[in-house]
């Protein structure tokens, strides 16, 4: 049996809040912060803070701008982003079947 070894996850994703975003935004295009919070059920500061760990990370790409004078940030996965994922979820399978 190989060894379990769970310290290969990445702990930039692996938060139940940035789990969630990563898992939504790799199904969309771009999300908006207000639906982001919606869906996920979490505050704007707790919120924020999860999003900006996985900018920090080169995961998650943001965008803002404002639209009749109400600021609107839109996010989205990127390349470097979408791999983690994928490596994570592949790490995943891996401790699973072991």
């Amino acid at each position: 049996m190989n060894e379990f070894d769970y310290q290969q996850l990445d702990d930039v994703i692996h938060s139940r809040i940035r789990l969630a975003v990563m898992s939504l935004l790799i199904s969309l295009e771009e999300a908006e912060f207000n639906f982001l919070k919606e869906k996920i059920n979490a505050t704007d500061g707790n919120l924020s803070v999860h999003l900006k760990k996985l900018e920090d990370a080169g995961y998650i790409s943001v965008k803002k701008e404002f639209i009749n004078r109400k600021p609107r940030t839109m996010y989205t996965l990127t390349k470097k982003g979408r791999k983690a994922f994928e490596d994570y979820l592949e790490q995943l399978e891996k401790m699973i079947r072991k």
